[in-house]
């Protein structure tokens, strides 16, 4: 793909993600349009509709989950500051809540199976490595941090927004939960006796299913 071709993909991309986020799955195209700076006629070229925007973006996203898990493992050799870099990572990209939002317009292809089956290799060596250096509670799957970065990431409503203008409110908060995370932070005893199971990826994938597709249960299958 040529370079400009590229940066005009990358736009409508970053735009649909902001927009989807903002007003839900089922906001106009042509807000994406504007909000890339593109013209129609872009966006339909390489999008011929909703489904495939959709499709593209969902794949994209946990593209660069990956790629942001691997390179936190690179950059940090303590696991739970790589952990730690990892999540802040993703909170100001804002994937995992994009990708709950788009959850019941997907529809899964080949392309984005390989990329889920990826992301979910590099995030859980990430907490495998840290639950095996004692860093990191044995009840936490990576459903749970996928969520807890969705609930910590998601925009404030209304005039709330203001207090986190700057974007360090995210990451305050998100350091508050993840002191949770570690051995002795409360709520179970590090490891994962007589606390609840640890939550799966695959979990809340199936949870949230994929309205319209007879017999589809989730970007699991």
């Amino acid at each position: 793909m040529r370079a400009d071709a590229e940066r005009s993909r990358r736009r409508i991309l970053d735009a649909a993600c902001e927009v989807f986020l903002e007003r839900g799955p089922d906001a106009p195209l042509d807000a994406v349009v504007r909000r890339a700076g593109v013209g129609p006629g872009t966006l339909y070229r390489r999008f011929p509709d909703r489904t495939a925007l959709v499709r593209a973006l969902v794949t994209d996203l946990l593209g660069r989950l990956a790629e942001a898990a691997g390179r936190a493992r690179t950059a940090e050799p303590d696991p739970y500051r790589a952990l730690r870099r990892f999540a802040h990572a993703a909170a100001d990209l804002r994937m995992g809540a994009a990708i709950v939002v788009l959850l019941e317009r997907l529809v899964v292809d080949a392309d984005l199976v390989a990329a889920r089956a990826r992301a979910v290799a590099e995030v859980e060596a990430l907490l495998r490595a840290a639950q095996d250096a004692g860093q990191l509670r044995r009840d936490v799957g990576m459903g749970d941090l996928v969520l807890l970065c969705v609930r910590v990431s998601r925009p404030l409503p209304g005039g709330l927004a203001a207090l986190d203008a700057d974007g360090t409110l995210v990451h305050r908060h998100l350091d508050l939960a993840l002191a949770g995370l570690r051995p002795g932070g409360g709520g179970g005893d590090g490891a994962g006796e007589g606390g609840a199971a640890p939550l799966s990826f695959e979990q809340v994938i199936e949870a949230a299913g994929r309205p319209g597709e007879p017999g589809a249960t989730g970007m699991a299958e």
